[in-house]
């Protein structure tokens, strides 16, 4: 425990902007869990006698054009978007590396694997999440799949350049010659040593599967409504912009905010643990 506590005053000492993302990242993480709790409104509870309120004592954040609370509508919003892009990058991490690391070892499936990585990386993100949301229709599961299936390769280029590079390293060679089974060698030898840059990985995709979320729940292809998601809000107060600009604003600005936590948190991550740039 001890060393974990130095290990965080060491993190926050060097990365003063990166503690703020942190930061950041932990308050909406816990907005999230404890939404029924600290929400002041049900985010669902329409009042037309009060559609479209500025913010006040009543209403913090105002509401929107059917009555709704705001500030309760981002505090679940918070929720929705964290799971659906954190589920989405540890699936495409539990795809992604295993299959990138079994291609550096087995020269057979080399070509195989890697071929459909490079297949799939050849369209943008956006693209591909908006070709399987067009396939398997809107909703919660079927975004996590959709951004999860455009992580894949990316993990998967990873794991296979950190694998090629590791396995040629003595401890790697020493268990070979031992004749060591490969699920022993990926899973005590090269998973733990190329654990770091994976975890910097995520970190940094998670924003970006934030953003995509977002974005495919403005257009219409995301979470449906009345659900309570930043995207979907920024979509439905559109219209009412220049009458209730912050309809449009407080979401926005959690979005930002979350985003730029997430960033600055990986690039602290990334810093911390790059002996190279921790140096540096």
């Amino acid at each position: 425990m001890t060393k974990v506590l130095n290990t965080l005053q060491s993190f926050i000492r060097r990365n003063r902007l990166a503690s703020v993302g942190g930061f950041i990242v932990i308050v909406f993480i816990i907005m999230g869990t404890l939404a029924p709790v600290i929400s002041p409104y049900d985010p669902y509870e329409i009042d037309i006698n009060n559609t479209l309120a500025r913010p006040s004592a009543q209403y913090w954040l105002g509401t929107d054009y059917s009555g709704r609370d705001i500030l309760s509508r981002i505090i679940y919003g918070s929720r929705i978007s964290l799971v659906i892009s954190t589920v989405s990058v540890l699936i495409g991490t539990a795809i992604g590396v295993p299959c990138g690391m079994v291609a550096a070892l087995i020269r057979r499936a080399d070509n195989v694997i890697m071929r459909i990585m490079d297949a799939m990386l050849c369209f943008p993100g956006i693209i591909t999440a908006l070709a399987i949301i067009t396939i398997l229709g809107s909703g919660i599961g079927n975004l996590i799949i959709a951004i999860a299936i455009y992580q894949v390769p990316q993990f998967a280029r990873l794991a296979y350049g950190l694998t090629l590079t590791i396995k040629e390293k003595d401890f790697v060679m020493a268990a070979v010659s031992t004749g060591a089974r490969q699920h022993r060698i990926i899973s005590k030898h090269l998973l733990p040593n190329a654990l770091a840059p994976i975890i910097i990985q995520m970190s940094l995709l998670i924003p970006g599967a934030i953003l995509t979320t977002a974005g495919l729940s403005f257009i219409g292809l995301g979470v449906n409504p009345p659900t309570a998601e930043w995207g979907s809000m920024l979509q439905e107060s559109i219209k009412w912009f220049r009458l209730a600009p912050h309809t449009m604003v407080f979401p926005g600005i959690s979005l930002m905010l979350v985003v730029f936590g997430f960033n600055t948190l990986g690039d602290g991550i990334r810093v911390f643990l790059d002996p190279k740039l921790k140096e540096r």
